[in-house]
């Protein structure tokens, strides 16, 4: 029986290779080319669809320059910066490891909030994708968690006074606020027990991310892409193939993402580094201008523009809650802002005010930044609570066209 297993196993190799004998036991290969080659996606999805592909590979950039950062990092007080310092100075390439994870992080999040404004524009998240648009909010969570996370772990000014804002922020919560508050530090102030929560947190919510994304991805190929029409494809004339169709354009996209990301990092390093941090914590000197990461920003401005802290961290993370609901808010029957004029103006309007909510975050909400702020904050919740429930009945009388194919040849 050795024998003639040996022999099925040579004729198999010899018939189609090793790639087939393994197929035959494990259909990694057929599965692979069904998925992302054979896999059929719409003929007219624009560059906005470039992002989920530019997610996937800096992903894998972040935790692989991640790892090698963990590896020669100490969480701990005394010797965190002292680490980093002896990644950046003494370790061959840490300098660049270091800034590459760094602006990495810049850029993952805003690819992030612009693939966010893709799916909220074109209405991804109507059914059948209600799981796509959640599992893609959870990593939009997991993200900004493990980013403020990593934020801490230098441990120069930024960091430490970023950690102490948060926990006071925690603090504010009646009731939980204070145990919540003990359980993110380990005592009054950021400290030895908070930096290593902190990494552990960076860590397992980073790895996790990529397990949450799998999820993602299957629901994708599941339900099928949207595309900027909003309609699905009847024939097959209205779809191609995933390769070399998208595989080539999504190359693209990620050469002049890496364009960018080079220019981030060699150029305008700025941008990714404050100067601030670049000196040890000191519990007992406040900086001047405390203020988060640039993404964060919008978050700040709106905990800043409410005259309550605790009713400041609502609207924060009443923010991202609110996405939530966005499937059963939305109850038009047309998906894409193509279609939806009232919607387009809207959507205009919501971006205007996260970036507003941005200047407002930057500027500490002071003076007329303040009424800017409060402006910003209510049309942000009254766009999803009060304007999109209301824009289905003004897309009543609204035709679409039979088809993607039908649309294209219209437009051309």
């Amino acid at each position: 029986m050795s024998d003639a297993g040996s022999g099925d196993a040579a004729n198999a190799r010899d018939k189609g290779g090793v790639l087939a004998w393994l197929d035959a036991r494990l259909p990694v290969v057929s599965g692979f080319r069904k998925e992302y080659v054979e896999y059929r996606m719409p003929i007219n999805l624009n560059g906005l669809w470039n992002f989920g592909a530019i997610l996937t590979v800096m992903l894998l950039i972040m935790l692989a320059t991640g790892i090698f950062l963990a590896v020669n990092y100490t969480p701990t007080a005394a010797g965190a910066f002292a680490s980093v310092e002896a990644i950046e100075r003494q370790l061959p390439s840490g300098w660049l490891l270091r800034a590459v994870h760094a602006g990495g992080a810049s850029l993952f999040l805003a690819a992030l909030y612009v693939h966010l404004f893709r799916g909220l524009y074109y209405g991804s998240y109507k059914r059948p994708r209600e799981i796509l648009w959640l599992t893609g909010l959870v990593l939009l969570l997991m993200v900004m968690v493990a980013a403020f996370a990593g934020y801490v772990l230098p441990w120069g000014q930024m960091s430490y006074w970023g950690a102490d804002v948060a926990g006071k922020a925690v603090d504010a919560i009646p009731f939980i606020g204070p145990g919540l508050e003990h359980v993110l530090q380990g005592g009054d102030a950021p400290g030895d027990v908070s930096l290593h929560r902190f990494f552990i947190l960076h860590m397992v919510v980073a790895f996790g991310v990529l397990g949450v994304v799998v999820v993602h991805v299957a629901a994708l190929h599941f339900t099928g892409s949207n595309n900027p029409l909003g309609i699905e494809p009847r024939t097959p004339d209205e779809t191609v193939p995933f390769h070399p169709y998208y595989t080539s354009k999504d190359a693209l996209g990620l050469v002049l993402f890496g364009v960018l990301f080079a220019a981030l990092i060699f150029f305008m390093p700025g941008l990714v580094f404050e100067a601030e941090n670049f000196r040890p914590a000191n519990p007992l000197h406040t900086p001047a201008d405390i203020e988060p990461a640039w993404y964060f920003l919008p978050f700040y401005g709106m905990l800043q523009s409410v005259p309550s802290k605790f009713g400041g961290l609502l609207a924060a993370m009443g923010s991202i809650l609110v996405l939530f609901l966005v499937p059963w808010l939305d109850t038009s029957p047309i998906r894409s802002a193509r279609f939806r004029p009232f919607y387009r103006v809207c959507m205009g309007l919501l971006v205007l005010c996260f970036v507003l909510l941005g200047l407002v975050g930057r500027h500490h909400a002071e003076g007329g930044w303040m009424v800017v702020g409060r402006l910003a904050v209510v049309y942000y919740f009254a766009h999803f609570l009060v304007l999109l429930p209301l824009s289905a009945r003004t897309e009543r009388r609204i035709v679409l066209p039979d088809g993607i194919a039908a649309a294209l040849d219209r437009d051309l």
